[in-house]
């Protein structure tokens, strides 16, 4: 099977996993991350098969849905790319994208690294940033339930990948412990590029979001 075949099975395949997904990470979410990550593999290194593949994927099992048991997600993809003949060297590859691609609070430390990860890592952050990283993070807290803003509530940076992954603070909070500490994380210097614009407007909009919850406006 041609890769571009493979890469088309593949839509299909992830199109099917998240029909019911959440609207901020639904395939939307995906074909946004994907269309990122070959932007920015124009002017980046890597081999473009295998950071395809790590988009288009990279939510399959994601942790804040379903068991939260990744494994699952990521051998539901192994069985998928097995089944249209993928190298096994590819899938192993994609595997690790897969499993360390994630924030998960500012203790984590990434076990893997690669070319492709780095662009696809980007890629998945520049859609929590910028007008879209806004809609998503307030779209996700709504679907949790959780506050728009507690005064009371204070942000926590450095958090370990159990208080990041079990944390119910308001939605507020998720840009200054995650969202705004992105731009500073990107691997590359095209994903830092396209991060700056993207980093100014969420703060431009925090400041307004402010001034109007305290009546300063």
């Amino acid at each position: 099977m041609h890769q571009q075949e493979i890469i088309e099975n593949t839509v299909d395949f992830v199109k099917s996993e998240l029909k019911n997904a959440e609207g901020g990470h639904d395939w939307f979410h995906i074909e946004r991350v994907w269309k990122n990550a070959k932007r920015l593999a124009e002017s980046e290194s890597g081999n473009l098969f295998i950071i395809e593949l790590g988009a288009l994927v990279h939510d399959i099992g994601d942790h804040k849905f379903g068991t939260g048991d990744e494994s699952e997600g990521r051998q539901k993809v192994r069985e998928f790319l097995t089944g249209v003949s993928v190298d096994e060297e590819v899938i192993a590859h994609v595997e690790n994208i897969m499993e360390n691609i994630s924030f998960k609070g500012g203790n984590y430390t990434q076990a893997f690294f690669s070319p492709e990860l780095a662009v696809v890592q980007d890629a998945d952050r520049l859609d929590a940033l910028g007008a879209i990283g806004i809609a998503r993070a307030f779209n996700y807290g709504g679907f949790k339930g959780r506050e728009l803003y507690n005064p009371g509530i204070k942000p926590l940076t450095g958090m370990t990948v159990q208080q990041y992954t079990g944390s119910t603070a308001p939605t507020l909070n998720h840009f200054y412990e995650k969202l705004l500490l992105l731009r500073d994380r990107m691997n590359t210097p095209t994903g830092r590029r396209m991060a700056d614009q993207r980093h100014r407007f969420m703060e431009e909009y925090l400041d307004r979001f402010l001034k109007e919850w305290n009546g300063e406006d």
